[in-house]
Order: structure tokens, then sequence, then C-alpha cells
């Protein structure tokens, strides 16, 4: 294949023919997709963003709900992609399973722009005094929210694993851009997420709700135009496995009809195929290693579960999972933390001095963009800067390795909510002095108290988001990279979940009998400091956790079989140089 010109990983065209390297694939590709990541990004923290305002002025809803409301439907877009991967790696594959999806996102999104748009479905007000949203009313726009959540789960495992698929891990050049394609395809989604948060919020609290969701609507059929313009140059993973969670399933019931017999002391002698088999089906054979050994009775050749035996690869595959879910586990209480930005810290901003100049007030939600610039002038410094230095310190491709990428990101995350913490209790400290009581008081302290948490929460993202979306790609089984990538848009959903779970506990709780609720309506006369702190003791000892689950992990080596010879990939040792955006 190498000499012929095509790619050595078998990715295939739509049509599913062997594709020539020189002209497919590579950032050239990629160009088609960054711009549906930026628009969709654009559009979901337009409405993440700003969603819990809109419950409470627009629907009349009350904190704890609107909280809950908007971690319940943030935690649903990043659960749904655990079906959309499950999707397309066993029946679609990632390009239909996007196509569909997108089709179903750009549907909620006209049906939220005419939701916020139309009077008659919304609550009318009269003399100050404001209705109750209609059944009716609720439904269609609670529909159309859960509407963009279904396409999302379609669109957000595949379209970052499609443009991974682009570049070729057996051919050198293209292992070198591939490096850097998670730090600068984050980037492009913080530039939509920065456009949400400074432009779309403003034009929503003071042009219009209608205007402020059309726009990144218009943009989401914009960017699947250019999507779909970039078809003839796309590369095309092939399925070597009609269902990779079968064998998964078939290795925990095989080794647990085994658990009874006796492993040997060589490895060896576990099942295994020949080379020939993986040259022949293009697979990759993933080395063994001895973790979860229990798992290897499923690779005893003589079994007794009745049925051929599970190969080696097939068992390291599925402890591969095993170790990824034990990260996934520790990146919970991180999630949970992060879900504050469009929640606390936004309903936070609104009792404090917004004014900027004569007439002039900063939406609560609009200090999220300093999340993104954050992002946005960090992720080019750690990809030109940090990992450069890091790489000639520690000889290792990424600088640093994946989990210690992680645990950077965690640590500074601890730091933020501290910050979050202080800041929460020098406002209460103001509002006792001058004696605020009243839910709609202003409370005599800027705003921009509250920037170095954002700051810091953005800097701590370029190391975990980005390291967690790369890592659940890298260590996941070979026909299992769209599910794997789930992984990380799982914890952030369950995160949300965890976010709305703690939130109605401590409320009802914390509010029995006549104590004040440490998350009332009225935020001038509540703890949110408590909460904080609270926040702040379980992801300290959160980072216990990982570490501990960092020292139990060991990363993936595979190899891959072909006729001029072997090519051996092992996470942690690539040899590679300094790359940038190149074609």
């Amino acid at each position: 294949m190498e000499t012929k010109g095509y790619t050595q990983d078998g990715t295939v065209d739509i049509h599913g023919r062997p594709v020539l390297a020189s002209k497919t694939g590579k950032w050239k590709a990629c160009a088609f997709l960054v711009g549906y990541e930026a628009f969709e990004r654009m559009a979901f923290y337009g409405i993440a963003s700003n969603l819990v305002n809109y419950l409470t002025t627009q629907l009349h809803e009350d904190t704890v709900s609107s909280v809950r409301n908007v971690n319940s439907w943030s935690g649903s877009v990043w659960i749904t992609p655990i079906l959309g991967a499950y999707i397309a790696d066993t029946y679609l594959g990632r390009f239909w399973t996007f196509t569909v999806s997108s089709l179903i996102y750009v549907m909620g999104m006209i049906m939220l722009t005419t939701a916020v748009s139309l009077k008659s479905l919304k609550p009318t007000c009269r003399n100050g005094v404001c209705n109750k949203a209609s059944t009716s009313q609720i439904s269609f726009f609670y529909t159309s929210l859960y509407m963009i959540a279904i396409g999302a789960g379609g669109t957000k495992p595949n379209i970052s694993t499609f443009g991974a698929d682009q570049f070729d891990d057996f051919n050198p050049h293209d292992k070198e851009l591939k490096v850097s394609f998670f730090n600068w395809w984050m980037f492009s989604s913080f530039l939509g997420a920065l456009f949400a948060t400074l432009g779309l919020v403003y034009i929503q609290e003071n042009v219009g709700w209608g205007l402020g969701y059309g726009i990144p609507a218009v943009g989401l059929l914009f960017s699947l135009i250019v999507f779909y313009l970039g078809t003839p140059i796309y590369r095309h993973k092939v399925r070597k496995t009609k269902s990779p969670a079968k064998d998964l399933i078939q290795v925990l019931i095989t080794a647990f009809k085994n658990w009874k017999l006796q492993l040997p002391n060589d490895p060896a002698q576990l099942h295994e195929h020949e080379s020939q088999h993986y040259i022949n089906s293009g697979k990759r054979q993933v080395h063994y290693n001895p973790i979860f050994r229990f798992l290897d009775k499923a690779a005893l050749k003589e079994g007794n579960s009745g049925r051929p035996p599970c190969t080696v690869t097939q068992v390291e595959g599925t402890k591969l999972v095993l170790g990824m879910l034990l990260i996934w586990l520790v990146t919970l209480i991180p999630s949970t933390i992060w879900a504050q930005i469009n929640t606390l810290f936004v309903k936070q901003g609104t009792t404090l001095d917004r004014s900027l100049g004569s007439g002039f007030q900063i939406p609560a939600a609009s200090l999220g963009s300093f999340v993104t610039l954050s992002m946005l002038l960090s992720v080019p410094m750690y990809d030109r800067y940090f990992v450069p230095l890091m790489r000639r310190k520690t000889g290792n491709p990424r600088g640093i390795t994946l989990l210690q990428r992680l645990g950077v990101g965690f640590i500074i995350q601890v730091i933020a909510i501290a910050v979050a913490f202080a800041v929460e209790v020098r406002r209460m400290h103001v509002i006792r002095i001058h004696k605020i009581v009243g839910p709609k008081e202003i409370v005599p302290m800027n705003i921009f108290w509250l920037l170095p948490q954002y700051v810091l929460l953005g800097i701590a993202d370029v190391f975990n988001a980005i390291g967690l979306l790369e890592f659940f790609y890298d260590q996941s089984p070979e026909d299992m990279q769209s599910l794997g990538t789930t992984f990380f848009t799982s914890g952030i959903g369950v995160g949300n979940f965890l976010n709305s779970f703690l939130v109605t506990m401590v409320d009802k709780i914390t509010g029995r009998g006549e104590n004040k609720s440490w998350i009332g309506d009225n935020l001038n006369d509540s703890h949110l400091d408590y909460y904080y702190g609270f926040l702040l003791v379980i992801s300290t000892l959160n980072i216990g956790a990982f570490l501990w689950a960092s020292s139990k992990y060991v990363y993936k080596r595979e190899t891959k079989e072909v006729n001029e010879g072997c090519i051996e990939m092992e996470s942690k040792a690539l040899e590679i140089t300094p790359l940038g955006l190149q074609v």
C-alpha cells in the first residue's frame, strides 16, 4: 500500500475505496471540520452560558429549579454521546452518524429560536406581574432543548474522532501533525465559545433572545454546507469489528466462567492469533499487561465457557476500558466544579456591580468569556513553548505524560475554587457591612472580583479538558475510539448531574425548618460561601484519589503487523519533532 502512495492505516473514501495519502486527510481535510466545531460550540455556549438567566427572568423559575434544569440539560448534552458513539462504532460509522445527528441538532436550534421569539410561546406580563409559563410553553421549550441534546449525542463524539482519523498513525509525518491536533481542535471550539459569551449573551439580554439564538442556528447551517464540501478529501476508517462492545462483554463473561481455573506463569501460553492474522486483517495487536489479571482467564486455551477462548488482544482491550473507567471516575468532581461556570457563578455575578462606564452593564454570563480567552491565550503557549521545553527535559514527545497533564489541570482547578470561596467570603462581608438583604439589591463590589476564578478555570481546562479528550481517544481500543471519547463527554455530563444533585440536596438539608438554605433564591441572604467551601474540600480529596488511580494505570502498547515489517505504537514513547499547523 505504501509504495502506491496509499495510506498505511487502511482508511478509505466515502465509497470504500483506498485513498491516496498525498491528496486526502491531514489539516487540509480538517479545515472543513473546524468550522462546524466553532459554530456548534457557539450554539451550545450561547444557550448554556445564559440559560439560567432565561429560566429565571423569562420562564420565572426559582434559583434551585433553574440550576437543576440547566445542569440536567447540560448533563444530557454530554451523556447522549454514549449512544451516538455506539451507533457510529457498531452500525453507521462516524460520518453518517454525524450527518443524521447534525440535522436533528439544527432542527432543535430552529425550534428553540422559535420558542424564544414568538409571544404565544412565552409567559405574558401585565403591570409588572408575570404569569407562569403554561404547560404547552414549557413543553415546547424543553422539547427544543432536548432535541439539541439528542443531536449533540451523535455529533460530539464523532466530529473530533473523525478529525483525528484524517492523520495516519503509521505515517511519521502524519503522526507529528496529529500530536497538536487536539490542541488546535479545542482552540477552534474556544473561538466559538468566546463569541457566544461575549457577543451572543449581550445580544440576548439587550437586543432579543430570538436574535441571540438565531445567529448560531444560521451559523450551524452554514458550517454544515462547508463540512460537506470537504467530502472528496476525507479519510474514513474501516470498522474491523462488527460490534466492539461485544468483545468487552465476551471477555467479562468468559473470565467469570473460568474464574476457578489456574493462570499459567508465562503469559505467552495464553491464546493469541498468529502475526499473519493481524497482517491479513489490518488490525493492531495489543501487548500484554499484568494488570487486572483476573481477566486473563478469558484467554485460557482450555476454559469452561464452551466457546473459543478470547485472544490476548481482546482481553487487553477490556483492560484498557477498565483502566480508563478508573481515570473517568476521578474526573467527575472536576466536572462538577466546571458546572459552576454556567450556573452559580452567573447568579453570583448578577448580585454584583456590573456597570462599566455610563449606562453600560456587563451581562453576568459574559464573564465566561474570560474562561475562553484564557484558553485561547494558553493553548498556543502550551503547544509552542511548554511542550518543547518539557520535551527537552523529559524526552516525552508530549512534554509530560497525559496523566501528568490532567493532574496539573486538576490542581489549578482546586486553586480556582479556593479563590471562588475567598471571593464569596468577601462578598458576604460587604453584604453585612452595608446591611443588604433584598434579592435585587446590588452589592457594592465590582463584578471583576470574579475574574480570577474564571481565568484559572480556563487555564486548568487547557490541561485537563484537552488532556482528557486526547487521553480517552489515544487509550481506547482501536475499534472503539468514538465510544472511547464518550468517557470525556459523559464525565462532563455526570458532573453536571452530580452538581444538580448536590445543589438540590444541600438546599433541602440546609433549608430545613427555620434555617436559611445555603443556595436560596436570595443569594444576598444565603451562604454560597459554605457551598464553595464544601466543593473545595471534595475537590482536594479528589486529587488524592486521582494520584492513586494514576499510579495504577498502565498505558496502551500496540503493534500493527504489515508485510514490510512491524510498527510498534506506544502512547508514552513516540519519537517525533515539534510541529505547526502544516498540511
